[in-house]
């Protein structure tokens, strides 16, 4: 594209190709005064189309890929060649691979940011080599598979001044924002109590007793990527099952947990925990619980009170919450002046007869662009997203301290600066993990 003159020939302005422009202002790192003279420099960024790279192709990824679709698609990586050559034929320009890392260290010097939608032990192999690239990244959640992963990926997006996004796409429906705001108008009074639960129950299982032939069409060492080598078993892992199996996936509370866990995260200004505690079933080596009740305390922010949290999914999830009859999944807030339970498109507020005449107060979030718009404009022109890694890594670790706490079988004291469990020294072994060589994540320093 031909670039603009500069709006005033008394401002020098940085001459700045067109990767480099749209590395120069990814995310928030940029301040105002030196966003307006690049800006000037090269108007008619919001304008180009940025270059992405997708890892995953198929189901959640399709979707995302749909979510950037008007961009320019220039790389697409799957380990499964029929997911792989159907997304070829919607975009016939774009490179192929097989792996992600390839394709990373290939394209990174062309490219502008990368979207990844695979199973959560490659979130943080994939997100980190495009990171330290210099790649724009949205990640599917959870945005790792340990705590250890996310709050590394976290801190690098930051020094990097990249532009990223977690996948918790219903963030940015209205629905969500009303409830924040009513939330923090103070209609509930303080809130001392939340009820978070799902009616899904992603677990159970043994490992399988045979081998079975790999597909010619699935390159099924690239699909175990960091996780220690297995034999294939058809139907129990690739591509529906995976979530159950602790080395590939966190269970029901890592598919859901940032969706749920989302809003009184947003709402109340939450963080990190400093106690989580978990009942379910007794541990299994290898695979997820059918039900899981976590327990999670938050320290007071400013002027909010002390908080504690409550996750429950699979044959866990309640009927009744704070003596209210629910549905499947949602969120109770219990305050002091009163109850809401909040799902993903709707709200209710209790008692019924102290609410009749509700009125919600004025709106003062505004309507999100979507959800990946909101991406792509934040990797084109800074600015920021509402679910990037400042915020959506917290979320993460959180969410995931809930599978820590259940493993080990004891109640956690947990030392967020330091990412240990200050009682539970054998709780490191599920905070972080082992890769095989070739798919490490550098360890935080």
């Amino acid at each position: 594209m031909t670039k603009k003159p500069a709006a005033s020939p008394s401002v020098s302005r940085p001459q700045l190709g067109r990767r480099g422009f749209l590395k120069a202002t990814g995310a928030t790192a940029l301040s105002a005064g030196v966003w307006s003279e690049l800006a000037a420099a090269e108007s008619t960024s919001a304008n180009q189309k940025l270059k992405v790279l997708c890892v995953g192709t198929a189901n959640r990824a399709a979707a995302d890929i749909s979510g950037v679709q008007g961009e320019d698609i220039v790389g697409l990586c799957d380990v499964d060649r029929n997911y792989l050559d159907r997304a070829a034929k919607q975009f016939p320009d774009a490179k192929l691979y097989a792996d992600y890392r390839e394709m990373i260290a290939d394209m990174s010097d062309t490219a502008d940011a990368i979207v990844i939608g695979t199973t959560d032990h490659h979130h943080a192999p994939a997100s980190i080599r495009a990171i330290n690239a210099g790649l724009h990244c949205y990640c599917e959640k959870p945005l790792t598979h340990t705590v250890e992963e996310a709050r590394i990926i976290t801190e690098a997006a930051k020094a990097k001044g990249v532009a990223t996004q977690l996948g918790t796409q219903i963030h940015a429906g209205d629905n969500y924002r009303r409830v924040v705001e009513i939330v923090q108008a103070g209609v509930l009074g303080d809130i001392k109590e939340v009820h978070v639960w799902v009616g899904k129950g992603w677990g159970g299982g043994e490992l399988p007793t045979k081998a079975d032939p790999v597909p010619e069409y699935l390159s099924w060492d690239l699909w175990l990527g960091p996780a220690a080598k297995r034999p294939f078993a058809a139907g129990r892992y690739h591509p529906a099952q995976w979530r159950r199996w602790w080395a590939f996936g966190q269970g029901t509370l890592g598919d859901m947990g940032c969706h749920y866990m989302d809003l009184p995260f947003w709402a109340l200004d939450l963080k990190y925990p400093t106690s989580v505690e978990a009942e379910g079933p007794a541990p299994h080596a290898e695979t997820c619980p059918l039900g899981l009740k976590v327990h999670y305390k938050f320290p007071k922010r400013g002027d909010m009170p002390a908080l504690d949290l409550t996750w429950y999914d699979g044959d866990q999830t309640p009927k009744e919450v704070a003596g209210e009859r629910v549905p499947g999944s949602g969120v109770m807030f219990v305050g002091s002046e009163g109850k809401m339970f909040a799902g993903y498109s709707n709200y209710r507020l209790f008692p019924r007869d102290k609410f009749a005449d509700f009125q919600p107060p004025e709106k003062t979030i505004p309507s999100s662009i979507g959800h990946h718009a909101e991406w792509i404009k934040a990797c084109k022109e800074g600015t920021p997203t509402t679910c990037n890694f400042d915020y959506s890594g917290p979320l993460t670790e959180t969410v995931l301290l809930g599978n820590v706490a259940y493993r080990t079988g004891k109640q956690l004291d947990w030392d967020a600066e330091k990412l240990t469990a200050t009682n539970v020294p054998e709780a490191a072994q599920y905070v972080t993990k082992k890769y095989r060589a070739g798919w490490e994540v550098p360890a935080k320093a």
